[in-house]
């Protein structure tokens, strides 16, 4: 797996850091997008800056939807890319057929990619955005210039060892308790009420009721993993 460090920090990673670390005011409304229909009764909806950059995709965690994106979109389309956001079906405004058995989330996105008529782009994915971002880059390395995982796990299977770690690493009642205290870092939300306010309101419209878990192509492994051949960060 090649990982191209100069290329990284010299734009995407320091893009990503400023996106990350200088918060911008909460947006009162929804950023800008449109619905596009996919095959299998999805009703997706996307933000798209559009114009003739580098397209560069971005996954959303469980806990949100394209919203999460807002200070990233604004700074990555500042930079000169071509942003493309969308909500997973099932979250935020995308949705899907109640009759159409679960499938493959990257089989979606890669519908997604073919219909906006993009040959190759920077894939991101955060959480469990990373798992399905994961998934697409062993499936159709030839279609991404770059990797990007960040704060996932990839949903990796793991052996009797590993799952032996992960039953003793695990903090007792943690699943329990209120899904900021989980995923936002107390000096975080001792610094940025605004942003925690904000971020709660996109938690709260992240999943709709009763929409099934969705899986991956083939299951994440370690051997998975070590097939990547595209710089990944």
């Amino acid at each position: 797996m090649s990982v191209c460090i100069n290329w990284f920090r010299s734009k995407l990673a320091i893009w990503m850091v400023l996106a990350c670390t200088f918060s911008a005011p909460a947006f009162s409304a929804e950023l800008d997008g449109r619905f596009i229909d996919l095959p299998g009764g999805i009703k997706l909806w996307i933000v798209d800056t559009g114009g003739s950059g580098e397209p560069i995709i971005l996954l959303h965690p469980r806990t949100g939807y394209s919203a999460i994106w807002e200070n990233q979109i604004a700074a990555f389309a500042a930079a000169g890319l071509r942003v493309i956001a969308p909500d997973k079906p099932g979250a935020g405004k995308s949705t899907m057929s109640p009759e159409v058995k679960p499938f493959p989330y990257t089989e979606t996105l890669d519908a997604l990619v073919d219909h906006l008529k993009i040959d190759r782009f920077i894939l991101v994915g955060v959480a469990e955005g990373g798992y399905f971002a994961f998934d697409y880059a062993a499936w159709k390395p030839e279609k991404l210039r770059k990797l990007v995982l960040g704060a996932t796990g990839l949903g990796v299977q793991v052996d009797e060892e590993g799952e032996a770690f992960r039953r003793n690493a695990a903090i007792p009642g943690f699943s329990k308790l209120p899904p900021d205290v989980r995923e936002l870092s107390p000096t975080y939300r001792g610094l940025n009420p605004e942003g925690v306010r904000r971020w709660l309101e996109i938690e709260h419209h992240a999943a709709q009721a009763n929409v099934p878990r969705h899986l991956l192509r083939t299951p994440n492994t370690i051997e998975k993993l070590a097939t990547l051949k595209m710089p990944v960060l």
